[in-house]
């Protein structure tokens, strides 16, 4: 018995942006799903960038489906091709994540996290504070 399996891609925008690369290679990567025999897709748009997810019947055919040389053609086309890709098993970024992502900061002087300054040395109060003595 064959079990249902998920393929997800996820497209982060880059040079332009993913909702462009979408119009350009979806409806390219829509057929070659349904022709290998998906049974469902939906893309999601956010605004970090798209997300395919596509059910297969099996899980020999997502890999079947990846390597295929219009799907790899399409991939190679993201906005980003360093960082700009993951795709993997399973539902993604359209799954309903709890918590939304958080863009990460930009590699420029100023992103980085500052360090907490701990002084080595007391200071000493210049006024003692006052203290309160009882009346006699």
């Amino acid at each position: 018995m064959a079990v249902a399996e998920w393929l997800s891609i996820e497209v982060f925008d880059g040079a332009f942006a993913a909702s462009v690369w979408q119009d350009s290679h979806g409806d390219a990567l829509t057929e070659a799903a349904v022709s290998r025999g998906a049974r469902y897709w939906q893309w999601h748009r956010h605004r970090w960038g798209v997300v395919l997810e596509i059910l297969f019947d099996d899980d020999e055919t997502p890999t079947t489906f990846r390597n295929l040389t219009g799907v790899r053609a399409a991939l190679d086309a993201v906005p980003d091709p360093v960082n700009g890709l993951l795709v993997y098993r399973g539902r993604g970024g359209g799954a309903g994540a709890s918590v939304p992502r958080r863009p990460r900061p930009l590699p420029m002087s100023g992103a980085a996290e500052l360090q907490q300054c701990v002084d080595p040395v007391p200071r000493l109060a210049l006024h003692p504070p006052a203290a309160t003595y009882p009346l006699n």
